[in-house]
C-alpha cells in the first residue's frame, strides 16, 4: 500500500506540474475509449446480457455446439462463452463468463476453464486496427497465434487440469425445468403476452445500465493506464514506449507503432496491466481468481512466443510478413 500511494502522489504531481502532457495521455486514452472500444463492445455487451438474463444462451450456442461439443466434451452455456469470448474479444469473454456463474448457469470449476483461454483481443479489433498499425501483410499465421494458441491451450486444459468439468449428458439430466421466456413461443398463453413484453423490457433494460457501466469503468481504465506514461515521459524527456503497451495496449501500440512487431504481438496474447485491472473489475464481486487468470496469460505469452519462433525458424523468408 505504501508503494501505491507514493504512485499516487507522484502522478499527481506530474499531472499538476505538467497538464499539457497530461491532456494529450488521456485525451489519446479518451479518444481510442470513444472510437473503438464503444462502438466495438458495448453493442455486444447490451445483447449478450440479455441473453443470459433470458436463458437463451443454449439456443445461441446451437450452431457452434455440433462442433465444439466433441472435442471439449463441455455444456452449451461453456460453448457460448466460449463463442462470445472469442468473437466479441475482451473484456467480453470474462464479462459473460462472471455473468453466467453469478447467475449459476455454470459451475466455478467451469469459470475458471473459461477465463483460463477465452478472454483475448477481439478479432474485429485485431484485424482492423493491430495489423494495419503494424503493417502487417499476412493474416491467417497471426489469426492463428492470436487465437489458434489459446484454443489449443483451452483443448489440453480440458484433457489435463479440468478433466473432471461436467459432461454435456450430465448436464442434461441435471438440468433444472425452462421458464416461460425459454419455452417455446408457441408455448405461451396468448391470454399472456404483457407479462413476456414487460420482462423482456426489463432485461433490456437492465443489460443496457449495467453494460454502460461497464463501459464507462473500461474508459476510465484507459484513460489511468495512458496517463501513467506521465511519469517515464517526464523522467527521461521521452516516452518509454516498450513500457507503454505493458501498461494499456491500445494506446501503447499506438506509441509503439511497427517499430517491433515481435514485441506487440506478445503483450497483444497477455494484454497488458489495464486489461489486468478490467478483467479483476468484471470478476470482483464473484470468488473466481485473477491470479489464476494472470498465470494463464503468462503460459500463454510463453506459448506464442514458442509459436513465432518455430515460424521463423520454418519459414524465416516469411517471419513477421
Amino acid at each position: 500500500m505504501t508503494i501505491l500511494t507514493i504512485l499516487f502522489f507522484i502522478l499527481s504531481g506530474c499531472i499538476l506540474t505538467h497538464s499539457r502532457l497530461s491532456l494529450s495521455y488521456a485525451s489519446m486514452g479518451l479518444e481510442l475509449w470513444l472510437q473503438n472500444m464503444i462502438p466495438a463492445l458495448l453493442p455486444f455487451m447490451i445483447l449478450s446480457g440479455i441473453m443470459v438474463r433470458l436463458n437463451l444462451t443454449e439456443r445461441a450456442s446451437l450452431i457452434l455446439y455440433p462442433v465444439v461439443k466433441p472435442l471439449f466434451k463441455v455444456r452449451k452455456n461453456v460453448c457460448y462463452a466460449m463463442l462470445v469470448g472469442f468473437l466479441c474479444g475482451f473484456p467480453m469473454g470474462a464479462r459473460v463468463v462472471d455473468d453466467l456463474y453469478t447467475r449459476q448457469m455454470i459451475t466455478k470449476k467451469e469459470a475458471e476453464y473459461l477465463l483460463a483461454f477465452c478472454n483475448n483481443i477481439g478479432p474485429v479489433y485485431f484485424c482492423s486496427f493491430v495489423l494495419p498499425l503494424l503493417g502487417r501483410r499476412l493474416l491467417f499465421p497471426y489469426l492463428f497465434g492470436m487465437y489458434g494458441i489459446p484454443l489449443l491451450y483451452g483443448l489440453v486444459l480440458r484433457c489435463t487440469r479440468y478433466r473432471d468439468l461436467p459432461l454435456p449428458q450430465q448436464a442434461e439430466k441435471k438440468a433444472p425445468a425452462p421458464d416461460l421466456v425459454s419455452c417455446e413461443i408457441s408455448a405461451i398463453p396468448v391470454s399472456q403476452p404483457q407479462s413476456l413484453g414487460a420482462r423482456l423490457l426489463a432485461e433490456t433494460d437492465g443489460s443496457i445500465q449495467t453494460s454502460i457501466q461497464a463501459i464507462l469503468s473500461l474508459g476510465g481504465y484507459m484513460i489511468l493506464y495512458n496517463l501513467l506514461n506521465l511519469i517515464p515521459h517526464i523522467l527521461l524527456g521521452h516516452p518509454l514506449r516498450l513500457l507503454s503497451p505493458l501498461l494499456e495496449i491500445t494506446g501503447g501500440l499506438r506509441l509503439l507503432g511497427d517499430a517491433l512487431p515481435l514485441y506487440s504481438f506478445l503483450v497483444l496474447s497477455f494484454g497488458g496491466l489495464s486489461c489486468i485491472a478490467q478483467t479483476y473489475s468484471c470478476i470482483r464481486n464473484s470468488d473466481l481468481s485473477i491470479g489464476n487468470y494472470v498465470l494463464n496469460k503468462l503460459i500463454l505469452t510463453v506459448l506464442n512466443g514458442f509459436y513465432y519462433f518455430c515460424w521463423s525458424q520454418i519459414s524465416p523468408a516469411s517471419f513477421l510478413q
